[in-house]
């Protein structure tokens, strides 16, 4: 088969490097990749926001399948347009990845369908939202309502801190037009879980569990990120709690969004909240996590084409998905200053070292060539993740490797995977 993977990140690359396992893989193209997934894929320079050049592309290639994989470009409708063409495609249609699309509709999903969430109101008036605050318990959580990078989510511990928050979202509009419409929820405490599932439209296929770190800074201080680091499985997600989950809330998702004439086929992406009263949604993706991927992707035995198919076909239901045995953690080494302002270009050293080791990955999220040299690109640049017996060899072994690679303002957290000391 010939695949085109679309993006351009840690995540396309972990997806990338799955395909490659493939035996059925006869062709790997991604747009626009970066400089690390051109080791094992032909990138071509098209954005992914370039519908027409993206299927013009896939026509002129012949290409099997195109998996599409950054929110924009899923919730655009790139899915649609490629299918419109007789382009296979992996992904949710832009009608299901409104899950991640809208907040405020994922929302209203939930207490139609009876999920556990927490407790919210939508407002698309930046007086009444304000009006709402004055009754409301602290802290409390403002969320932009559509897409933001994973970063239109303000935690506010005070009235003033929510009025400030009200203004940045609805009325500067720090993130765009995200900020039209906004919701207010309750803080819910807890650990947070992330889970990723496979899903056709009816039926639903859980993957290992992973944690991820947001913050930008050690023990969790600092700006909301894109994620700075993960690890696979979570150890608080236990039997007990993924029992709760698959009665209360997966199979209801797929069936809450069939019931409404929105059939998902791709990958859901559920943030958790385990709290006192049981686990809730915090938060639904319409696909692969970043660095979540990371952790996950390596740890699965079956063969990403056939998973891919069956979710497409609808015929998930005869997939028995499997994992290793064992665990992994991703630490994403950053340029100094993300998330708000950094500089890049900066050659990159030590990136052989990974050559030949079957435990250790160097997903490349923000790099790119520069005369003849790999150099960073971005806020996040690569995602070191390593495998291991357990949670604490796989963290060990993963620091290890962060030392193999160098690069003028590298950064990154210290403590990622540290909760699991606490399991």
């Amino acid at each position: 088969m010939k695949v085109l993977v679309v993006g351009s990140g840690g995540r396309e690359h972990a997806i990338c490097t799955a395909l490659k396992r493939s035996k059925r893989l006869t062709k790997l193209y991604c747009a626009p990749g970066n400089a690390g997934i051109a080791q094992i894929a032909e990138c071509v320079p098209i954005g992914v926001m370039e519908f027409d050049k993206l299927t013009a592309f896939a026509k002129e290639n012949a290409i099997d399948l195109v998996v599409v994989a950054p929110d924009d470009p899923l919730a655009a409708g790139l899915v649609d347009e490629l299918t419109a063409n007789g382009i296979r495609a992996f992904g949710p249609d832009k009608k299901a990845a409104i899950l991640e699309g809208s907040k405020a509709f994922s929302k209203d999903l939930m207490k139609k369908y009876g999920i556990p969430t927490a407790a919210y109101e939508n407002f698309d008036d930046p007086a009444k939202a304000l009006a709402y605050l004055e009754n409301c318990s602290y802290p409390i959580v403002l969320k932009a309502d559509g897409l933001a990078l994973g970063k239109g989510v303000l935690i506010c511990k005070d009235h003033d801190e929510a009025v400030a928050g009200v203004k940045e979202i609805m009325e500067d509009k720090k993130f765009g037009d995200s900020g039209n419409r906004m919701v207010i929820e309750e803080f819910m405490t807890g650990r947070e879980v992330s889970v990723l599932s496979f899903c056709d439209g009816k039926s639903i296929r859980i993957m290992t569990s992973a944690q991820d770190h947001k913050r930008a800074k050690d023990g969790d201080q600092g700006l909301n990120t894109g994620g700075m680091g993960t690890f696979s499985p979570s150890p608080f997600y236990t039997d007990e709690i993924d029992a709760i989950c698959k009665e209360t809330i997966y199979q209801k998702t797929v069936d809450a969004m069939a019931s409404e004439g929105r059939p998902f086929k791709g990958v859901i992406f559920f943030g958790l909240m385990l709290t006192k009263d049981g686990p809730k949604v915090l938060e639904y993706n319409a696909r692969f996590g970043d660095p979540e991927a990371q952790v996950v992707l390596p740890r699965m035995k079956n063969d990403i084409l056939d998973v891919f198919d069956a979710c497409i076909d609808g015929t998930l239901d005869t997939v028995d998905l499997e994992f290793e045995d064992n665990a992994a953690v991703c630490v994403v080494l950053a340029s100094d200053g993300y998330p708000v302002s950094y500089q890049k270009g900066f050659a990159i050293n030590g990136l052989d070292a990974f050559e030949g080791k079957d435990d250790y990955f160097c997903f490349h999220a923000g790099t790119k060539f520069s005369d003849g040299s790999i150099v960073t690109a971005g806020g996040r640049v690569l995602g070191i993740t390593a495998k291991g017996a357990d949670l604490k060899e796989a963290r060990k072994k993963a620091y290890e490797a962060t030392e193999w690679v160098t690069f003028e303002n590298k950064y990154m957290r210290h403590d990622i995977g540290k909760a699991i000391d606490e399991a």
